[in-house]
């Protein structure tokens, strides 16, 4: 019997779709029905099981998945006993401290002894430990900043992107509390066979996301500019060089990273490049 390996991701919210992408990416076509709470993999030895996010740590902890996709916060909020195999990259976001706008903040002190909603009371109360705060934590599922406008709470600490949800709700952010991002976690205790799985997909994540930071660049130089060219492209190891039909001429093809992507083009064209190609990479083995 093949061995198979559970792969709980989110049912419903921000991570789903992405995680979703993230195994397509990886070449893993999963069969979808509609309403469906556990799906298999068309080509690959895995089943997905769709979860609500704060229930994938217990799962991976007890064995009823064997991997899970999930935000750092979720992963410090239950404590579960997972390992954190490899940050994922997606879905960046902070837990910080908001109060009302008309409230004049004057430093950490201001919640000393004051209400706090949130729904991540356990890193909440470590950060005010560690700070020397003492406050009454509301723990809320959903909905936390509504709090301060009933009279729950003097403030709130939740989950940041853009801001807007705050704004729109008569707060401002005041404090980070943590950083957060999607992470991929396992069970601690996976067999050989199973551990193998997870290797090999943790490999072509590791593909997918070494692609995303590179450009492949394709562009034309006579002869006499190629060694200058060649100098400025700095490629996996070299540049491939191949001549064109045209005498005197070779194009060039390299690889370079995004956040290098204008200033090299403004180097290129300077040197003597033409017809300038750039494509993105869909997989990178290094």
């Amino acid at each position: 019997m093949q061995t198979t390996i559970k792969i709980a991701i989110q049912k419903s919210g921000r991570l789903s779709d992405v995680s979703k992408s993230l195994l397509k990416e990886c070449g893993i076509k999963i069969k979808n029905g509609k309403n469906q709470l556990i799906a298999p993999a068309v080509n690959y030895p895995a089943n997905i099981l769709y979860l609500r996010d704060d229930d994938i740590p217990q799962y991976v902890a007890d064995g009823v998945a064997d991997v899970g996709i999930l935000g750092q916060n979720v992963v410090d909020e239950t404590q579960a006993k997972i390992l954190v195999a490899k940050k994922l990259g997606f879905s960046r976001c902070r837990l910080s401290l908001a109060i009302p706008k008309s409230e004049n903040y004057t430093g950490l002190s201001f919640f000393q002894n004051k209400r706090i909603a949130t729904s991540y009371p356990k890193i909440l109360e470590k950060y005010l430990q560690k700070n020397g705060i003492q406050a009454e934590l509301h723990k809320i599922s959903g909905s936390v900043e509504i709090a301060p406008n009933i009279g729950l709470a003097d403030g709130v600490c939740d989950i940041v992107s853009s801001g807007s949800t705050l704004f729109s709700n008569g707060l401002k952010e005041v404090e980070k509390v943590m950083d957060s991002e999607a992470v991929l976690v396992t069970n601690p205790n996976l067999n050989p066979k199973k551990q193998t799985i997870v290797d090999q997909l943790l490999f072509r994540i590791e593909s997918v996301q070494t692609a995303q930071e590179f450009r492949y660049i394709l562009l034309n130089a006579p002869n006499d500019k190629v060694q200058k060219i060649t100098s400025i492209l700095p490629g996996m190891k070299s540049p491939t060089i191949v001549p064109l039909v045209e005498e005197g001429w070779s194009s060039l093809h390299s690889v370079i990273r995004e956040t290098d992507f204008w200033e090299i083009i403004d180097q290129l064209k300077t040197a003597g490049a033409e017809g300038i190609l750039v494509m993105p990479v869909e997989k990178m083995i290094l």
